[in-house]
């Protein structure tokens, strides 16, 4: 199969239209999971970048806690309108390419708006311009995230979307501290770090388009909806044949997404400037934001709850909790080798609710090491989420998975909770963590469901046994063994291309 194609391409697809894709063997969907995973290695680096940004344009201008959150609301308010409107539309009507191009134009396009925002410091401005990003990295989501889940064998559909996360999750440690030690080691808040913004957010801008350039040219199998039913019916899953409204599964795997993620998010918070040694006050600015998940709160956590700690001191243990939360995905992709993915992420969402709930009671070291287990457990639960819930549903899956990716939605409306019981009493912070805890469990509801309850489990299962893609190598390579050409097979270059 040729990776790049000069030639004059067209990204609609039929959804109608069952193509070699249905079958693809784990040796021909190496190239494009490798593209898409490279995709979510950037966006992921990109995204920590764009939040070390964001941190420094909130400095600059001296934003306050309450205005800076429209920063939150702007990015996380995007996702459902990409995930569930436009990007979820075009999935549905064009494909996937599509959609990793849509996404990528917009993430650039809004680079280009936050270019001139900065220049003249302009808050509202900035804040469409990451409300343009976030409609763009949503976009990014809504097609990734079940790309990877279903190219290649349903067998391994957990492991490869929990790998390419991991991925992700080095990107978003990567990148802030790249921007410490370049972007703003010397500069710091003044004013001459807006005009190293700017050229960032330029260099993002070229770079996204060139990456969109890419993907238009490579040649990337396009699963359709007739190829996803196709496996629902040769593993005898019923419920595809259901209508949308009644794939209660999916809906149940949306509303832990939600929980998940909200419980997961929360809401930045500047610390005292006071608190931080000149030094090392680059650094503690991007650590603070460089993570979608625990960052801020963390970093109030452990300077509330363990005596003669620093905001600068609580950053490096967020470094090292970070560290954790990416080396969690590594492990849960190991596990998940060997284990059900659906027992592996019931253990995982147990050990979070366990170690996050010892974190409300616990002080000092104890306290923190608590925090860091409930990070290092996390990691695998949104990835496995979606591609537990879209498993069976057929033709639904493209329109289905966008539900699921909606949830990221919750990052915007639990962590105000969250934020309020840490400011009802001083140094409040451990004990509202018990807020996370109540949605933890609320998503704990669709582990055990998947785990205990057949018309969740059975589903999971028959999916994840299919040979699908299996047969197909095996027989293959029988084929090349026996010296027959292997265009006899199932799924040739011609097939596949788009």
């Amino acid at each position: 199969m040729a990776i790049l194609s000069f030639r004059k391409h067209s990204l609609r697809t039929r959804d109608d239209k069952r193509t070699a894709a249905s079958e693809l063997t784990l040796r021909q969907s190496i190239y494009p999971l490798c593209l898409v995973t490279i995709l979510f290695f950037l966006w992921g680096f990109s995204y920590g970048l764009l939040d070390t940004l964001n941190k420094h344009f909130q400095n600059t201008l001296h934003i306050s806690k309450a205005r800076s959150s429209g920063l939150q609301a702007a990015y996380f308010g995007a996702y459902p309108l990409a995930s569930l409107g436009h990007a979820n539309w075009i999935l549905r009507h064009f494909g996937y390419k599509a959609v990793f191009i849509w996404g990528l134009c917009l993430y650039g396009l809004g680079s280009l708006i936050a270019w001139p925002c900065l220049v003249h410091r302009s808050f509202g401005g900035f804040c469409a311009a990451i409300f343009v990003i976030g409609n763009g990295l949503g976009s990014l989501e809504t097609a990734a995230n079940p790309y990877l889940a279903v190219c290649g064998p349903p067998r391994y559909s957990e492991i490869r979307i929990n790998l390419a996360q991991a991925f992700n999750a080095v990107g978003t440690v990567i990148a802030p501290v790249l921007g410490s030690y370049v972007f703003f080691k010397e500069v710091g808040d003044n004013a001459d770090a807006i005009k190293n913004v700017q050229w960032v957010y330029l260099a993002i801008a070229c770079f996204v388009f060139l990456l969109a350039v890419v993907f238009y040219f490579s040649t990337i199998p396009e699963i359709t909806d007739a190829d996803m039913m196709f496996q629902a019916q040769t593993t005898h899953v019923g419920v595809a044949e259901e209508p949308f409204w009644k794939q209660y599964r999916l809906f149940h795997a949306a509303f832990a997404q939600f929980c998940y993620t909200g419980a997961q998010s929360k809401r930045p918070i500047s610390a005292p400037d006071s608190a931080i040694r000149p030094r090392s006050a680059g650094l503690f600015v991007i650590l603070i934001t460089s993570t979608v998940a625990i960052a801020s709160y963390f970093i109030n956590y452990a300077v509330d709850t363990r005596d003669n700690t620093s905001s600068a001191t609580g950053a490096i243990y967020l470094a090292v909790a970070q560290g954790c939360f990416a080396v969690g995905r590594f492990s849960g992709s190991f596990f998940m080798h060997y284990v059900k993915p659906r027992w592996v992420f019931l253990a995982y969402l147990s050990c979070v609710i366990i170690f996050n709930s010892a974190a409300t009671t616990q002080r000092q070291n104890t306290g923190i090491a608590m925090l860091s287990l409930t990070l290092f457990f996390e990691s695998v639960c949104f990835p496995t989420i979606l591609a537990l819930g879209i498993r069976g549903i057929g033709r639904h899956t493209k329109r289905g998975s966008g539900w699921i990716v909606a949830g990221v939605s919750g990052g915007a409306a639990v962590p105000p909770i969250l934020g309020a019981a840490a400011d009802a009493k001083v140094k409040g912070t451990g004990t509202a963590m018990v807020v996370p805890v109540c949605f933890m469990v609320a998503a704990w509801s669709y582990a055990v469901a998947v785990n205990f309850v057949p018309a969740y489990r059975d589903p999971a299962d028959k999916t994840g046994a299919a040979t699908i893609g299996i047969e197909n190598a095996n027989r293959d390579s029988e084929i090349s063994d026996s010296g027959e050409e292997a265009d006899k097979g199932v799924g040739t270059s011609a097939e596949i291309a788009v």
